[in-house]
């Protein structure tokens, strides 16, 4: 059943099956479940993984990412318990607001499950129903190896920032969303245009 199907509105909850057939159900994140995702959250930005965040992740800057100001957090469950977890929030302010930002996460014990595969998924079909009409990810390092799913599920490289991160580029993407969605002019199939982005770190967008 394809996400569309599972997915009515913005507090929808679903389970599904991860790649290797463990159950997964995937919702709004629930009062209480943040205590579960910062040690998750804590774990990635210690490991340098997709996030510009310097560790060790303090309460404000878990705050400043999940919390405020966000329009949404959706987690993945595993035996009840936070596994992974997206969120959306406004890109820019005002009349380009409608254009979200979205960081995911998974936790390093529930690696190699294709749960990155099913939140991204999840936050193309959510995000239409928080009144976004894309996604736009502002700092995914060259080195992330989710690049290539990103460009599978629709996201286009629309610029690089060079030497954002200790000396790595970050790439710009963008796709739109929702059953209107127009096709972002002069895709990019590789490369940008500036930069040697290469291949090879975990899965988030920011």
């Amino acid at each position: 059943m394809a996400n569309e199907d599972l997915i009515s509105d913005a507090t929808s909850c679903y389970a599904v099956r991860a790649k290797d057939g463990t159950a997964v159900e995937i919702g709004p994140i629930a009062d209480g479940e943040h205590a579960q995702l910062f040690p998750i959250f804590a774990g990635v930005v210690a490991a340098f993984e997709g996030y510009p965040h310097a560790p060790p992740l303090t309460r404000q800057s878990y705050d400043q990412t999940f919390l405020e100001p966000v329009t949404i957090v959706v987690v993945a469950r595993i035996d009840g318990r936070v596994a992974g977890a997206y969120y959306l929030k406004p890109n820019f302010l005002g009349r380009a607001s409608h254009i979200a930002n979205a960081g995911y996460v998974v936790g390093a014990a529930f690696r190699s499950k294709g749960l990155g595969r099913l939140l991204v998924a999840d936050s193309i079909e959510r995000a239409p129903l928080v009144g976004f009409d894309a996604i736009q990810f502002n700092l995914v390092f060259a080195s992330n190896p989710a690049r290539a799913m990103y460009r599978e599920l629709g996201w286009q490289e629309v610029g690089v920032v060079p030497a954002a991160v200790d000396g790595e580029d970050a790439i710009i993407y963008h796709r739109f969303v929702g059953q209107t969605a127009p096709t972002t002019g002069n895709p990019t199939t590789g490369n940008p245009t500036t930069g040697n982005p290469t291949t090879g770190k975990q899965t988030t967008g920011n």
